[in-house]
């Protein structure tokens, strides 16, 4: 059996810290700009990067959201920003819902994990599939579903890490 892995918000670095210092595993962040939290987010580019630095020495994990569905005017300087914030640090994962900004990350960065975020709206086996062939990690499935509807998500795809 898999352990659970206790995945917590960090909305600003102090948050983060207490995350960890209440026992979480893991904390998603998110990028200024590009994730759907954008007004409550903490973080400027440098103090993520501290905050993925600061997660790696202390041995923990985390994830950053990436999870907004852009116009067209914010694709390249998305991919542009990834590729600066990469240089620097390098999380555990990116947390994303936009069909077109996965592909494009896998793309680009084919060595990143992509976790699949609950906007996404995933409800289906099918859909867990498709994603797994585009190559999506981890899948947070939509809130909304049953257990027994979890169950056979899970049942239908195949090696996803499925939430």
């Amino acid at each position: 059996m898999i352990a659970p892995e206790l995945l917590m918000p960090a909305g600003d670095f102090e948050k983060l810290k207490a995350a960890f210092a209440y026992g979480a595993d893991a904390v998603y962040a998110g990028i200024p700009r590009f994730s759907l939290r954008a007004r409550e987010n903490g973080f400027t580019k440098e103090l993520l990067v501290d905050a993925v630095n600061y997660t790696k020495e202390i041995g923990k994990k985390i994830y950053i959201t990436a999870n907004v569905v852009p116009h067209n005017h914010k694709v390249d300087p998305f991919i542009k920003y990834v590729g600066e914030f990469l240089k620097e640090c390098q999380p555990d994962a990116w947390i994303m819902s936009d069909p077109g900004m996965i592909m494009m990350m896998i793309e680009h960065f084919p060595d990143q994990e992509i976790h699949l975020s609950v906007q996404a709206n995933t409800v289906n086996f099918a859909s867990a599939r498709f994603w797994e062939k585009l190559g999506v990690k981890r899948i947070i499935l939509s809130r909304e579903l049953s257990v027994k509807e979890i169950k056979q998500t899970r049942a239908g795809s195949r090696a996803l890490t499925i939430h």
